[in-house]
């Protein structure tokens, strides 16, 4: 950089003083730096899946749920399954550890052939950890 200058004729400079200006284009070159990767910073969400494509639920580690209705369905914890989707849940709950609980409830107007085909299921699963739930609901019957 120059600190003398040959000017002695109190003649006006002509060039320009490009220091002030490298200065703001660095700092504006910095700034530009930094604010590009918030903009450019992606958020992985997991959306819902479609509800028609939804598998029937997973076991619970705590306890299970089977229900029978009257209309002839069974129930594992809401959602509706075959006699053979049961076994394999079933399969699934007893190879937990430590296993979880089952809760057979059968409505009140339940086939019982229904009840009966579900209770031989869980046999030959081998559940060791079953209970009868909702037993009030057959107070009225006696």
């Amino acid at each position: 950089m120059q600190t003398t200058s040959d000017n002695s004729g109190g003649e006006p400079m002509m060039e320009i003083n490009t220091t002030p200006l490298i200065d703001v284009m660095l700092v504006l070159l910095i700034m530009l730096i930094i604010t590009i990767p918030p903009q450019t910073h992606a958020v992985k969400l997991d959306l819902p899946q479609n509800q028609a494509n939804q598998t029937p639920p997973p076991v619970d580690p705590v306890k299970n749920k089977v229900v029978i209705t009257t209309a002839g369905q069974v129930l594992w914890n809401g959602a509706a399954v075959n006699l053979v989707q049961l076994r394999q849940f079933l399969d699934a709950s007893q190879q937990m550890n430590p296993v979880p609980e089952l809760h057979l409830q059968p409505e009140p107007d339940a086939q019982y052939e229904l009840v009966d085909k579900v209770l031989a299921v869980t046999k030959e699963a081998n559940v060791t950890k079953m209970g009868f739930v909702g037993n009030e609901a057959y107070m009225t019957a006696f």
